[in-house]
Formats: C-alpha cells, sequence, structure tokens
C-alpha cells in the first residue's frame, strides 16, 4: 500500500495534527536545545524563537515552503569565541549584524540571482570552511566531558561512551522514526547512565515553577565580535540554498522559483535578527525536519506550524527548561563529539558532493591554503579586530576567490577546463 503524501496546502484532520506536530517538533529538539546548552543560557527562550521564526518563515514564504527553523550549528565556534572574550550579549549583538546582513544578501539574490556566492566562495573553499567549524570545536567536545580533566572520572567516561555510541549505533541501526531522533535518544540514554551512576543534581528542577517566563537580553554590539561571526553568515546561506534543492526534490516543486530563494532567505535571516534582538540564538532551516517530511510523505505547512505552537508553549514550561539544564557535561560530550565531527565531515561532502576536480591547481591551492590557514594558529589582526581559526580562514579564501577570478578575466591562469 503507497504512503499517502499530504502537499504543503493541505489541511489534516485535528486528531492527525497534533501527533504529526510533535513529531516534528521532537525531530528537532534534541539538536535544537543543544546549541542554548553549549552557549550558556536557558533553552526556554531558544524554543519559544524557535517556533516564532518558524511561524515569521511560514508567513513570508506565504504558507509555500514547508521548513522548521532551529538553532544553527554554523555559529558554535565564533559565537564561542564572541562569549568567551566579551559575553553572551555582544554575542547577541553580532547574531542581529549577522540576520540583517543576510537579509541584504537575500534582496541582492532577488535582483542579481545566485552566481556570485560561486564567485566568492567556490566549493573548493566552501568545503574546508565549513570543515573548520567542527575540526576548531574537536577540543569542547572531549572538554565538556571531561576527558581532558587532569583526573578522569570514570563515572564521566562511562556517561560519554553510553551517549556516543547510542549516537553512532543508532545512525545506523535505527529505523522508522527512531531512525530520524537518533541523537535525541542519545541524550536521554546518556541521562539514565548519568542517573545510574549518581551524578545528576535535581534541585533546580525542584526549586522551578511549572510555568515561567523565558529570559530575555537585550543585544550589545562590537565590531570585532561581529567579524569575528560574519563567515557564518556564507556558511547558512550555503546551507540553506542545499536544504530548499533537497526539499524541492521531496515534495516535487521548486522552492528556488516559488516562493523564490530570496524569500526562504529572507524568512531564514529575519527570524535570526528578531532571536538576537531577544536573547535567543541564530535559526537556520532543519535537516532533521526535512528528514520527517522524506520519511512519512507529510509535507503540509499546517503541522509544521503547529510544531512552532508546541515549541512556543514548551518555552513556558519552567520545569521543562530546568530539567534540560540538568545535563550534564559527558552527555552533552558524547553527543557533541559525533556533531561536531559530522559538522567536519560535511565540508568533505561539500567537496564530494560538488565533484571538486583536485587536478585543476587553483581547487587544489584553495583547499589547502584555507585548512593550513584555519588550523595554524596564526591571527591577523587589523585595529581591534583579531581573525583567527575558521574566521581568517574564511576571508583568505574569498580573497583568493576573487583574485582567481580577476585572473581568469583576463586569460592569465593555466588551469582552464577544456571546452
Amino acid at each position: 500500500m503507497e504512503k499517502k503524501i499530504i502537499q504543503v496546502d493541505e489541511k489534516v484532520p485535528v486528531k492527525m495534527l497534533i501527533p504529526l506536530s510533535l513529531q516534528h517538533m521532537f525531530a528537532m529538539f534534541g539538536a535544537s536545545v543543544l546549541v542554548p546548552f553549549l552557549f550558556g543560557i536557558s533553552p526556554a527562550i531558544v524554543l519559544l524563537m524557535n517556533g516564532v521564526g518558524t511561524l515569521v518563515f511560514i508567513v513570508v514564504t506565504k504558507g509555500k515552503a514547508p521548513a522548521y527553523l532551529g538553532s544553527s550549528f554554523a555559529f558554535l565556534v565564533p559565537a564561542g569565541l564572541v562569549i568567551e572574550k566579551f559575553g553572551y550579549q555582544y554575542a547577541l549583538g553580532s547574531f542581529v549584524a549577522i540576520g540583517f546582513g543576510g537579509i541584504i544578501v537575500a534582496l541582492i539574490i532577488r535582483k542579481f540571482g545566485t552566481k556570485w556566492i560561486h564567485i566568492v566562495l567556490p566549493t573548493a573553499a566552501m568545503g574546508p570552511v565549513v570543515a573548520l567549524i567542527g575540526l576548531e570545536l574537536a577540543g569542547n567536545a572531549a572538554s565538556n566531558a571531561g576527558l581532558l580533566d587532569e583526573v578522569i572520572d570514570p563515572k564521566n567516561v562511562i556517561v560519554f561512551l553510553v551517549t556516543l555510541g547510542v549516537a553512532v549505533f543508532g545512525q545506523i541501526l535505527f529505523r522508522g522514526f527512531l531512525g530520524v531522533i537518533p541523537i535525541l535518544i542519545a541524550i536521554i540514554s546518556g541521562y539514565v547512565a548519568a542517573a545510574a551512576c549518581g551524578i545528576l543534581d535535581f534541585t533546580e528542577v525542584v526549586q522551578a515553577s511549572f510555568f515561567a517566563l523565558p529570559n530575555f537580553q537585550y543585544p550589545k554590539f562590537n565590531l570585532e565580535a561581529i567579524m569575528t561571526v560574519f563567515p557564518a553568515l556564507l556558511l547558512v546561506v550555503s546551507e540553506h540554498i542545499g536544504h530548499q534543492v533537497v526539499t524541492s526534490e521531496i515534495i516535487g516543486r521548486d522552492l528556488l522559483k516559488e516562493p523564490g530563494l530570496h524569500r526562504t532567505l529572507f524568512g531564514d535571516f529575519f527570524s535570526t535578527m528578531l532571536s538576537g534582538l531577544v536573547g535567543s540564538v541564530p535559526t537556520t532551516t532543519y535537516g532533521e525536519n526535512i528528514g520527517v517530511m522524506a520519511m512519512t510523505g507529510v509535507y503540509s505547512v499546517q503541522v509544521i506550524g503547529g510544531a512552532a505552537v508546541l515549541s512556543i508553549c514548551c518555552s513556558f514550561l519552567g520545569k521543562l527548561s530546568a530539567l534540560i539544564s540538568t545535563i550534564p557535561g559527558p552527555v552533552i560530550g558524547g553527543v557533541s563529539f559525533l556533531l561536531y565531527g559530522m559538522i567536519g565531515t560535511s565540508g568533505i561532502r561539500l567537496l564530494v558532493d560538488g565533484k571538486v576536480d583536485y587536478s585543476r591547481s587553483r581547487n587544489l591551492v584553495l583547499t589547502s591554503v584555507v585548512f593550513v590557514t584555519g588550523l595554524s594558529g596564526i591571527a591577523l589582526k587589523i585595529g581591534n579586530v583579531e581573525m583567527t581559526g575558521m574566521v581568517l580562514a574564511c576571508v583568505v579564501a574569498m580573497a583568493m576567490s576573487l583574485v582567481f577570478y580577476i585572473f581568469d578575466k583576463f586569460g592569465l591562469t593555466n588551469d582552464q577546463p577544456q571546452k
């Protein structure tokens, strides 16, 4: 019996709407609440703005693009650097600035299309920049798990291994709906292991009220903080385009034409700007929810809107926010150990999917220089702005790509593809 397809603009009965919406919410839940935990903030404000951002996205795209907006992993490294140096409010300021920058990109795409993106950051440069995001985080995952402490607690190791094991084997063994939420299952498994090892503290849960307002904060702005986070803009644009292409294939409609890439990008980055203004993290379209659509054949925007409303409702449950906050470091370390590696691998996947030809000197040089720049530890300071790691690598990649493009225009390069 064939799976029934529920199209983008179709309505579903209430008895189906609630479970289908819950499915979407849980698909993004595990990964999405991991971001605020790593930033050291309450997940309540993130659940609120993920829901609000999704509803905004639906309005901006005229209900024609099924997408759930969750917490973006692209900002973990640069925002972490900003938080460490300036504080979280300055990270919020950079989120607002990047959101505004993304809106400008959406307007440029509306006017000029997308070809310029491949000139500024071709795949041979974008791949290693994306990979560096995960590679720079590798030490953080081990540190969160307590594996870099002078004296390693065996309990932390047990919890870490249980969490990582479920996350790893869940990716290849779980089927059906379980195959969509292996990260959430890994967090739950690690949490149970932590309880068995006696390293949980439920004091905050007991003291928390059942209903509570999310913790709102206002942004502060600093040029160095904004410049540190800026490369993530290009990553999110690239990721967003990829998500829209994949979603278009799944639902059988070209979302790049209708409602248009400029609309979906605008909705995505406008949501990020709103999130930064009130204390939440940047948002992005979520691959987990694209996976749910592919698996279920349910593309209804009404269902995704229902998931957004449920997320907003959960943000006011004080007990739930407190319970999420009790997740211990080894659990987060175990999950992020895999997730950070997958971010790094996604950069390599960009190179593979883009069929980058390394017989061409420019591609070999671009990828090589970007990797070494990002991993060497060198820094470039311009005034009060210091660029290092992935940030500096992205700037170098853009500069080299533009120079190569100019060389091509004058016919100076020796690796032109044969026509």
